[in-house]
């Protein structure tokens, strides 16, 4: 069978209830799943950014659970930027973010490839928000 796509990207969080804040409240990402599995004592979180594909690529909010995690939490990319998040209006994503309170690391600017601005994430992971030309 050939490999299709990849179907989440884990991103370890401190807590699921603050990442879910974020990432829906602040973001405007789409709550795609929260259930409890209780054989791990832990919460399946799985969110997406607003109307992307079913079959899209979600991110799992995963709590840190063992001795050690937490410290990666922020830090799953040493520094750099980690995720991309492509978007059809540069402008309208950043004035929404800018007004729900995200924290910019990188002013807008024009790049051959399109319009980017960085921006932290609650823990510290580096984003770019980008409307590609």
């Amino acid at each position: 069978m050939p490999m299709s796509r990849i179907a989440h990207i884990a991103l370890v969080v401190r807590d699921y209830d603050e990442a879910i804040a974020f990432y829906v409240g602040k973001l405007g990402f789409t709550l795609v799943a929260d259930e409890y599995q209780a054989e791990q004592d832990k919460r399946w979180v799985l969110v997406s950014p607003p109307g992307a594909p079913e079959a899209a690529t979600t991110i799992l909010l995963a709590r840190a659970s063992k001795p050690g995690q937490e410290a990666f939490s922020g830090t799953q990319a040493a520094g750099r930027v980690f995720l991309f998040l492509a978007t059809d209006d540069f402008d309208r994503d950043y004035a929404a973010f800018t007004v729900a309170g995200v924290e910019w690391v990188r002013p807008p600017a024009e790049q051959p490839y399109g319009k980017v601005a960085v921006f932290a994430d609650l823990y510290g992971n580096f984003w770019d928000l980008v409307e590609f030309k």
